[in-house]
């Protein structure tokens, strides 16, 4: 079993930033890629931003790009979503997810895809 711990959310005014983490333990795989997914009362999981293993790929979702950037390192098992120019409409239940994979460059969109999920961390972003 791989457990995932997400951290740093929290409540912030419009404009503000927040930084998350996710860390890693347990059984961690020798290549794996991550994503952070959020989900808002009332409406279904939806894609935030991806990770290869390399760290070399990464990729967004429209609503977020420009504004939040992944990142990790493989070091400490921990991905990183830094988040800036925060408005109302990102306020969500932010959660990680990672999957073992052989390829080191791939990343992964579709919340299906992934094998393991973090508790979720709340953001709050008020206007």
């Amino acid at each position: 079993q791989v457990q995932l711990v997400e951290s740093g959310g929290g409540l912030v005014q419009a404009g503000g930033s927040l930084r998350l983490s996710c860390a890693a333990s347990g059984r961690t795989f020798s290549r794996y890629a991550m994503g952070w997914f959020r989900q808002a009362p009332g409406k279904e999981r939806e894609f935030v931003a991806a990770i290869s293993w390399s760290g070399g790929n990464t990729y967004y979702a429209n609503s977020v790009k420009g504004r939040f950037t992944i990142s990790r390192d493989n070091a400490k098992n921990t991905v990183y979503l830094q988040m800036n120019s925060l408005k109302p409409e990102d306020t969500a239940v932010y959660y990680c997810a990672v999957r073992r994979v052989e390829c080191g460059s791939c990343y992964y969109v579709g919340p299906f895809q992934y094998d393991y999920w973090g508790q979720g961390t709340q953001v709050t972003v008020s206007s």
